[in-house]
């Protein structure tokens, strides 16, 4: 096995849930810390609705392990932020000894 090159500093956000101050709630995402990662593209697709065009292209982004416990271990419905580039978290898989593996997916609605 091949020591991932985690060169792409990426920050890591959840979901949080706040008051939109009209009684209600709204989605906001909180930054939870940088981590260091490896990204590789995989194939992409694209869908159109009447008003835009989705885009999106699998991603496998490989990280630090860390533990279950960890603020810093990436979950399921968290995402990856790069600059104005987003990648949804759908799962997470331990990969080779002392890293884990984040199925994700990057979308660009046009």
């Amino acid at each position: 096995m091949s020591v991932p090159n985690l060169s792409t500093c990426l920050v890591l956000e959840e979901p949080r849930s706040v008051p939109d101050g009209a009684g209600g709630l709204i989605e906001t995402w909180v930054e939870l810390g940088e981590i260091w990662a490896a990204l590789d593209f995989g194939t992409g697709t694209e869908r159109a609705d009447q008003l835009r065009v989705i885009a999106a292209v699998s991603v496998s982004i490989t990280v630090r392990s860390a533990l279950p416990t960890s603020p810093r271990r990436p979950v399921a419905n968290q995402r990856f932020r790069l600059g104005a580039r987003v990648f949804r978290i759908l799962a997470v898989v331990d990969d080779q000894p002392g890293y884990l593996r984040c199925f994700s997916r990057e979308e660009v609605v046009t």
